[in-house]
């Protein structure tokens, strides 16, 4: 070419060729390498590109012309990327995976802190709870109470009810109490009205009474069978004692059935009542009436009590009942010629006489 020669170069170009480890005659250009230099001295342009870089390591990328950055490193004291012993991170440590465990600590942190707000919000939570719970305890306490005392109130007034209630006078539930304990009682001839009273005796069995003239016949012919009857059930009872002069006897059966209680305190005038019996046999006869008068001892036999309720033969040895359900007397006879007179025994002289109630 004109102006070019073979054995020339560019301005500030080596004159010679530059081979690896060989040192160039002088610098080419300012800022270019010197005598004992280790860089490469730069190709002409258009020139192909040394075929091996003059340095031990990685080939350079491209020709290093002024300004165009290169793969290795271009000044003294840069360390190239990767090589130990200048700065990098240690041999077989990738640079992510120490950014992580560098992160670690903080993410702990961070966590532990989350960890604390959520603990102090629950404890919060929890202690707003137990205020709740012991104000609900509270309040059902409190209901709790004026729960009992209504109950009690209740109470109180029902108790109240059932005397005034067992102050009315009932016939059917009187009845109702007493007929299972009351029977019809054959005696050879005769019949008459017997009842169940007080607690089972100690050998077993049902304790009555009746009237002695109800089972006279019997006794005095030195028998002591005589039958209880109760619609069709029929149960044999034995005469055990007897008071004629109080026209008191007293029987046992076998067979168990319910004792009526006597009452403890006497009667008194107007004092309502039920008698129960068999008049003419008829067995769960039910009449009603009043206490007449309760007249003492006259002529030796005892006191007695008078009633107005209706009684006939059969009725004698029949309890007479008061509003409470006890026996107050021992239906025994009825005034002849007369109509609402009937006597009874008081209990109180049979159970006295025969140790009984």
């Amino acid at each position: 070419m004109p102006g070019q020669s073979s054995g020339s170069s560019y301005p500030g170009q080596p004159s010679g060729p530059s081979y690896p480890g060989q040192p160039t005659s002088g610098p080419a250009h300012a800022g270019g390498s010197v005598a004992g230099s280790s860089y490469p001295a730069p190709s002409a342009p258009g020139a192909p590109p040394a075929s091996a870089s003059p340095y031990p390591g990685p080939p350079l990328s491209g020709p290093a012309f002024p300004g165009q950055p290169i793969s290795g490193p271009a000044y003294p004291g840069q360390a190239p990327t990767g090589q130990p012993g200048f700065g990098g991170p240690p041999p077989g440590v990738r640079p992510e995976r120490a950014g992580r465990r560098g992160r670690l600590p903080v993410l702990a942190l961070a966590l532990a802190g989350v960890l604390a707000v959520v603990t102090g919000v629950q404890a919060y939570q929890i202690h707003r709870l137990d205020d709740r719970l012991a104000a609900a305890d509270r309040r059902a306490a409190e209901g709790q109470g004026a729960d009992a005392r209504r109950l009690d109130g209740l109470e109180q007034r029902a108790g109240s009810l059932e005397k005034q209630a067992g102050a009315a006078f009932n016939p059917e539930a009187v009845a109702s109490a007493v007929l299972p304990s009351v029977f019809r009682v054959r005696a050879g001839q005769f019949t008459g009205t017997a009842f169940a009273i007080g607690k089972a005796p100690s050998g077993g069995g049902t304790t009555l009474l009746t009237n002695f003239h109800v089972v006279e016949s019997v006794f005095a012919a030195g028998e002591r069978k005589v039958f209880l009857e109760r619609k069709d059930q029929r149960f044999e009872a034995t005469i055990v004692a007897t008071d004629k002069e109080k026209d008191l006897a007293q029987l046992r059966t076998t067979a168990k059935f319910g004792g009526l209680v006597a009452a403890r305190t006497p009667v008194k005038s107007g004092q309502q009542i039920v008698v129960v019996g068999a008049p003419l046999g008829l067995q769960d006869s039910v009449t009603t009436g009043v206490v007449s008068a309760f007249r003492q001892d006259e002529g030796g036999s005892g006191p007695v009590i008078q009633f107005d309720a209706p009684i006939n033969p059969g009725n004698s040895g029949g309890p007479v009942i008061n509003g409470s359900k006890e026996v107050v007397g021992i239906a025994t006879a009825k005034a002849r010629d007369a109509e609402g007179i009937g006597l009874a025994v008081p209990i109180k002289t049979a159970c006295d006489r025969f140790d009984l109630c």
